[in-house]
């Protein structure tokens, strides 16, 4: 198996691209190829003192930055890093692509260099956020502002697949994010989308209010992708402030900071499920081959974790999966047709 890696993608890169496909390849013995600035990569990994061996480089001389126009990487700069690792994956150089570049430009590229499944829309923009039962996928987080009720099914079918092949989950639950568990509730949006969401081969249960989602109500939850990064984005700080105040309570006097030492193991086991890096990066569902967002600040355990997911969505078969699922979909909707 091999992961393209866009080794010039993010803040920190390339020295924490370089210290986390060293430890991916340590770690789950994958080949990856660093895709980027040859003599930069060269020159960073002498002074990192990384081992390229099974860290193919292939040269890309520039880059997509976050304040380039997502159609950059079809245009301007179709030769940067990000383009040349789509390519590569739509060529069948590699299995899967991972990068922390620009959410916009990767969607855009993505979508029109590796291509989309049959009959996908558009592709949807993910993540698994920690929850009182394990994790939830939130689906879409950006990259649609605006959907519609067709395409909030084929997130629902996308990310059901993916709970199942990855997180193990069988017949993931399936909610709509509304404002009132009730059918009649939300928008146009959300009703139609309740009314196609009956008739979809998916475990429904129906509109998921905010307050619950953190409890586990559903195991997938749709939306466009304005509310989805609202929601992510909420749930992100939420969980910092709710770190810090814990930590000012734990730390407020001697006896406190006695009691903080008792919850040692138990706080550390509430930060590894609060910490959203172990779960890898945002997967693009609806793609011909796995592609993997990467948070922009990731570090080298993230990078680590990103390559491990995308090794994981290959070895699970999460794409030959939708397709089957889409497929299903489909013909169920012909044979209603027909009746």
């Amino acid at each position: 198996m091999r992961i393209i890696f866009d080794a010039m993608g993010g803040d920190n890169a390339p020295d924490e691209t370089l210290k986390g496909a060293r430890l991916a390849r340590d770690e789950y013995g994958v080949e990856i190829t660093l895709v980027g600035d040859e003599p930069l990569l060269t020159e960073r990994a002498a002074a990192l003192s990384i081992d390229l061996a099974g860290l193919d480089i292939r040269h890309a001389p520039t880059q997509i930055s976050m304040e380039d126009e997502p159609t950059a990487v079809l245009k301007e700069k179709g030769d940067c890093s990000m383009a040349e690792g789509l390519r590569m994956l739509k060529s069948g150089e590699g299995d899967a692509f991972v990068s922390a570049g620009n959410t916009g430009a990767l969607v855009v590229g993505a979508t029109m260099i590796a291509g989309r499944l049959k009959g996908i829309k558009r592709a949807a923009l993910t993540t698994v956020i920690p929850s009182a039962t394990g994790a939830y996928l939130l689906a879409d987080v950006g990259a649609n502002a605006e959907c519609r009720p067709e395409m909030l099914v084929q997130f629902g079918v996308m990310g059901s697949a993916y709970m199942e092949k990855i997180m193990g989950i069988a017949a993931p639950k399936v909610g709509i994010a509304n404002i009132g568990t009730e059918p009649h509730k939300g928008t146009s949006l959300q009703q139609e989308t309740y009314r196609l969401m009956q008739g979809a081969p998916l475990h429904f249960i129906g509109n998921a209010e905010a307050r619950d989602i953190p409890f586990g109500v559903a195991d997938v939850v749709v939306c466009d992708g304005f509310t989805g990064n609202i929601i992510l984005k909420l749930t992100e700080g939420l969980a910092k402030m709710m770190a810090g105040e814990v930590k000012k309570v734990m730390f407020k006097s001697p006896l406190t900071k006695l009691g903080a030492l008792t919850m040692a193991g138990g706080m550390k086991g509430f930060k590894d499920k609060m910490d959203y890096s172990k779960y890898g990066g945002a997967p693009l569902l609806g793609l011909k081959a796995p592609v993997i967002k990467a948070h922009g600040s990731s570090g080298a355990e993230a990078f680590q974790n990103a390559i491990r997911q995308a090794k994981t969505m290959v070895e699970n078969g999460v794409i030959s999966t939708i397709e089957t699922a889409l497929g299903e979909m489909r013909q169920k909707a012909a044979e209603g047709g027909e009746q």
